[in-house]
């Protein structure tokens, strides 16, 4: 049986072809009876889009790529499938691609990996620096997650030092006067690792309590080993924090077993928090409190922007003054919680962003 198409659709819907194409586009224009009619059809003959001749009449490929560091890390592992989810919404393909913080792997991302098959990039970035990102004339349009190389670039990220403020303010709230930070930097950089210890710097502050840099712990990279190791070795220096802020839920759990292995008991001595919700986090002994992204809003946002930035790319906002304001690049920010379990002794507790924990 040959396949339908969209002209048999049209005939048994009784409408015309280019009717037909509104509705499988979504066109607002169409009335309800219609669309309805004509899904009536789609579904009765099991009509299928081209999709490939979509994208070819469209001058596009259809397909976008989401660059991260490392597909085995959770944080992108459960972000990639919000992207995948997004982007199917819109008859996108997504390629992942693993750079390993690479930075000519990061650099074949963002020129789009020297080919025109990929229509946009969604890009975590750990080793460009922001002249990488000026030099791009022919890259392909672009938006990072995680990182910002520079102001001026289209980002989408939960507000890190707004979030290290928070979590750092439960710990001090818990009496907590010794906190450490496992992955921490100092700097007035535009990097996760500078604007989380930004936060906690903050929150110090506004408890009066003197910042001493020696209570930042730097790691080679933000694994589980590396956390344990950075606790081990402090630990073994002489260190006796009573609380850990952890940069990402990978250190936290790392310190949890460098703590473990120390007789140091979580949270009666002390207490964890770390960074991205992942789920190894809901399971560990004790559960791990963290700072929680929204990873479909992440998700959501940045496959939004792209799709925009696509359009215009291919021409189609209009050469006026409104369509060079959209064309402005965009910082945008989606929410966190903080989700409060076992390890820092508010087991079951969810706050929102801005919200301050009570002292116990």
């Amino acid at each position: 049986m040959a396949r339908p198409r969209i002209k048999d659709v049209a005939r048994l819907a009784g409408v015309s072809e280019k009717t037909v194409s509104n509705v499988i586009n979504d066109y607002t224009h169409v009335s309800d009876r219609t669309r309805r009619v004509v899904r009536e059809a789609i579904e009765e003959l099991g009509y299928k889009v081209n999709l490939a001749g979509r994208h070819l009449r469209q001058g596009r490929t259809g397909i976008i790529a989401l660059v991260v560091p490392e597909l085995d890390v959770p944080y992108f592992a459960e972000l990639a499938r919000h992207v995948i989810r997004e982007a199917e919404r819109r008859s996108l393909t997504v390629l992942i691609h693993q750079t390993g913080a690479d930075r000519e792997h990061e650099l074949a991302a963002l020129t789009g990996f020297g080919s025109s098959f990929v229509d946009g990039v969604i890009l975590s970035p750990l080793a460009l620096t922001p002249d990488d990102l000026r030099d791009r004339a022919d890259a392909p349009p672009t938006v990072l997650i995680g990182e910002l190389l520079e102001e001026g670039a289209d980002h989408v990220a939960i507000d890190n030092e707004q979030a290290a403020r928070e979590a750092t303010r439960h710990l001090l709230g818990l009496g907590r006067r010794s906190v450490l930070v496992i992955g921490g930097r100092s700097g007035a950089g535009l990097g996760t690792a500078e604007a989380r210890t930004r936060g906690y710097r903050t929150a110090l502050a506004e408890a009066g309590i003197a910042y001493d840099p020696a209570a930042l712990l730097p790691v080679t990279s933000f694994r589980m080993p590396d956390g344990a190791e950075a606790v081990a070795r402090a630990l073994s220096e002489g260190a006796r924090p009573d609380a850990l802020l952890c940069l990402n839920d990978q250190l936290a759990l790392g310190a949890l077993r460098a703590l473990h292995e120390h007789g140091v008991r979580v949270p009666d001595e002390v207490a964890v928090i770390g960074f991205d919700d992942v789920e190894a986090g809901r399971f560990s002994v004790p559960t791990l409190s963290t700072v929680a992204p929204d990873k479909a809003a992440v998700a959501q946002v940045a496959v939004e922007l792209l799709q925009q930035r696509m359009d215009e790319a291919a021409g189609s906002a209009s050469a006026d003054a409104t369509s060079a304001e959209v064309r402005s690049p965009q910082d945008l920010v989606v929410a966190h919680r903080l989700v409060l379990r076992e390890s820092t002794e508010g087991f079951g507790r969810v706050l929102p962003s801005g919200s301050r924990p009570e002292s116990s």
